[in-house]
C-alpha cells in the first residue's frame, strides 16, 4: 500500500492533464486563447506527471535494494558504502530528471524556447553541468558525486567537525547532515570534506577505543585498580572483549595520570563504556583507597625550641 502511494499525487496530476487536453472543449468553454493556454497547462502537468512517475520508480527500487543491507547491524561498514552510494546516486539522478523535465516544458512555450534549447545543445546536460562546474553551486554537486566515489564519508559515520562530535545523517548533493551528540543537528557544504580536515572514527571499522584518564596520590597501588578495571568490563555488554589495558602515562609533582584503555563494539557504546568506567574507577578509589586521592601536602618546619 505504501508503494502504491507513491503514485497517487502523479496520477492525479496526469488526470488533471488529460482533463485539461480533452475535456474542456465538451463542457462549453469557447474562447480559443482560454482553450490554448489551458491546454498547454495540460502539457506542462503531464510532463510533471511522467517526471513524478520516474522519480517515484527511483525511489522504490532503491528501498527495495536497500532492503538487503541492514544498516543498524554492528559490523555495518558494507551496509552504510552501499547506503551511501545508492542515496548519492538516487540524488544525482533525480537532478538530471528535473533538469531534463524542466527544458522539455520550457520548450513548449515559444517565448523562452530558446532556454530549453539551450539544456539540449550538442555537449549535452553533462557538458553543460561540467562547463558551469566552476560556478560555486555547480562545484558543491559534483563534490557530491565524488563524495559518491571517493566515500570520505559514509551514512552513519562517527566524525568531528569543526570540534563538535556526531553521526552522519544526511549525505546530500550540496550537503551534508551531522547529528551531533547532544540532538543538535550541524549542515555542512559538500565540499567542505574535499577541502578541509576532519576526523572520521569509523573509517574502516565501527570499533572504537576509548580512554579513560584517573588521577591519584602516589600512594595509589596500581594491580588492584587493574583488577576492578577487568571486572567491571567483564560485567557490562558495553565491551567487546578486545582490549583491557591500564597504564600509568604521567608523573606530576603532586599526582600520577592513570589511563584506562578499552574498546567497543561502536562509537556510541564507546562512549557510554568511557562514562561507566570513569564513575565506577572513582567510586572504588573513594570506598578502598580513599587516602590515595589527589590531596596536597605541606610541610610546616619545626617550631625552635626556646
Amino acid at each position: 500500500m505504501k508503494i502504491f502511494g507513491r503514485f497517487i499525487a502523479p496520477a492525479f496530476i496526469l488526470f488533471l492533464a488529460f482533463f485539461l487536453q480533452y475535456g474542456i472543449e465538451p463542457i462549453g468553454i469557447t474562447q480559443e486563447e482560454l482553450i490554448a493556454g489551458l491546454k498547454k497547462t495540460g502539457e506542462v502537468l503531464f510532463i510533471m506527471s511522467i517526471t513524478l512517475t520516474i522519480i517515484a520508480i527511483i525511489r522504490i527500487l532503491k528501498n527495495q535494494l536497500l532492503k538487503n543491507y541492514d544498516i543498524s547491524l554492528a559490523d555495518n561498514l558494507k551496509m552504510r558504502k552501499v547506503h551511501t552510494q545508492y542515496n548519492i546516486l538516487e540524488k544525482i539522478l533525480i537532478f538530471i530528471i528535473i533538469v531534463i523535465a524542466t527544458a522539455v516544458a520550457l520548450m513548449l512555450f515559444d517565448g523562452v524556447r530558446n532556454i530549453g534549447i539551450s539544456l539540449f545543445a550538442s555537449a549535452g546536460v553533462a557538458g553543460i553541468i561540467l562547463g558551469l562546474s566552476a560556478q560555486k553551486a555547480l562545484g558543491t554537486i559534483l563534490a557530491g558525486l565524488q563524495i559518491a566515489i571517493t566515500q570520505p564519508i559514509r551514512l552513519d559515520d562517527v566524525v568531528i567537525v569543526e570540534n563538535e562530535w556526531g553521526w552522519i545523517e544526511e549525505i546530500n548533493l550540496t550537503y551534508v547532515v551531522i547529528r551531533l551528540w547532544d540532538k543538535r543537528r550541524l549542515v555542512v557544504p559538500t565540499t567542505y570534506f574535499l577541502e578541509k580536515p576532519f576526523q572520521n572514527w569509523t573509517r574502516t571499522s565501527a570499533d572504537i577505543l576509548g580512554s579513560v584518564f584517573i588521577y591519584t596520590d602516589y600512594t595509589m597501588p596500581f594491580e588492584p585498580l587493574r583488577k576492578e578495571l577487568t571486572r567491571l568490563l567483564e560485567a557490562t555488554p558495553l565491551w567487546d572483549g578486545k582490549v583491557n589495558v591500564l597504564q600509568v602515562t604521567d608523573a606530576r609533582e603532586n599526582t600520577i595520570e592513570i589511563r584506562a584503555l578499552m574498546s567497543a563494539a561502536t562509537s556510541p557504546q564507546a562512549w557510554d563504556l568511557r562514562v561507566y568506567v570513569r564513575e565506577k574507577l572513582i567510586e572504588f578509589i573513594q570506598h578502598e583507597y580513599p587516602q590515595s586521592l589527589p590531596r596536597t601536602r605541606v610541610v610546616l618546619p619545626e617550631a625552635r625550641q626556646k
